[in-house]
């Protein structure tokens, strides 16, 4: 039985070839490449050592086939995912801005991703679980919602540890039942990964430290607040420490935040201390924007290990 679960949207994505390329003019683009943060999560979190599952469902198309092939050779469990005869698999279409920003396009909604329902969860599914992932942008239906409550009850009844990447945009928490999901949620945390301005818009503070505080409360072990290129701060009940970025040159950003909550979620399965579950994790985040394709900068821990001795040793942790 797999220890790390997650479940959620697997798709492809197809990227501009150039820079500022516009959706509403004919451009070039390249692709597809194998994509969705549960997908991109799952894959690292299994490349850096611990046995992991994803439950997801994919169209009867190339587009799904080439997800499950990538999946299945990076050691992924692919059992639960589905295949749905009369839906397409999910695609994302982004373009980039020189300023960094990205403009994307979903089939999310109506493709197989969306016919993910409670009775594709089981009891079976999480024996020998220790850690459930969960990233907000699967929750995008109803149906996403309700399933992944079920999910949680399910971990929790095999005393597995919940890990909660928010991964939302300020406007859903407007829709009260996507509110009280969030609180739902929170509410079972263990491990927290919010961005700096989800925390924000989470809390509804503005103050880092206060809004932590106010999760804490909650019984969340651990926050840690990823900041990008400026690396992250770690907080628990007593205190906080703050780890350093590795400095590289972007090629592409789309992933890395996956790849940071792979490892780090990986790595504390594993035992590992939070110190250096997050040194590999800042480093896992890095490695992932040399790279283009949002799976392709997926990385194992000989590689991160590689990785960090050439950016000049690997301790860290301020």
């Amino acid at each position: 039985m797999s220890e790390i679960i997650i479940i959620g949207e697997i798709l492809v994505e197809v990227m501009a070839k150039h820079l500022n390329q516009r959706f509403d003019q004919t451009g070039e683009f390249l692709g597809p490449f194998p994509s969705g943060a549960p997908a991109i999560f799952i894959d690292q979190a299994t490349k850096t050592g611990s046995s992991c599952a994803i439950v997801a469902k994919v169209g009867n198309d190339g587009f799904g086939r080439l997800n499950i092939e990538r999946l299945q050779r990076d050691g992924v469990d692919v059992q639960y995912i589905q295949t749905v005869a009369e839906k397409t698999t999910g695609i994302a279409f982004v373009t980039y801005r020189e300023n960094g920003d990205r403009e994307f396009i979903f089939t999310l909604k109506d493709s197989a991703a969306a016919c993910i329902n409670r009775q594709d969860i089981t009891e079976a599914m999480f024996q020998g679980c220790k850690y459930y992932q969960i990233n907000g942008c699967s929750a995008f239906n109803e149906e996403m919602m309700a399933t992944i409550k079920k999910a949680v009850f399910l971990a929790k009844a095999q005393n597995a540890r919940i890990a909660f990447d928010p991964n939302i945009r300020k406007e859903l928490l407007e829709d009260e039942n996507f509110k009280q999901f969030i609180d739902f949620i929170l509410k079972n945390t263990d491990v927290f990964l919010p961005g700096e301005e989800e925390l924000r818009f989470i809390t509804g503070l503005e103050d880092e430290e206060q809004a932590v505080r106010k999760i804490l409360e909650q019984n969340v072990r651990y926050v840690v607040v990823k900041r990008g290129k400026r690396g992250c701060r770690v907080y628990d009940q007593q205190s906080y420490f703050d780890a350093a970025p590795f400095q590289v040159e972007e090629v592409d950003p789309t992933g890395a935040g996956d790849c940071f909550a792979g490892t780090l979620i990986s790595l504390l399965n594993q035992g590992k201390s939070i110190q250096e579950a997050v040194l590999f994790a800042n480093a896992a985040g890095a490695y992932a924007v040399t790279q283009k394709g949002p799976m392709e900068g997926t990385a194992t821990l000989e590689e991160l290990k590689a990785f960090m001795r050439s950016k000049g040793g690997e301790t860290r942790c301020l």
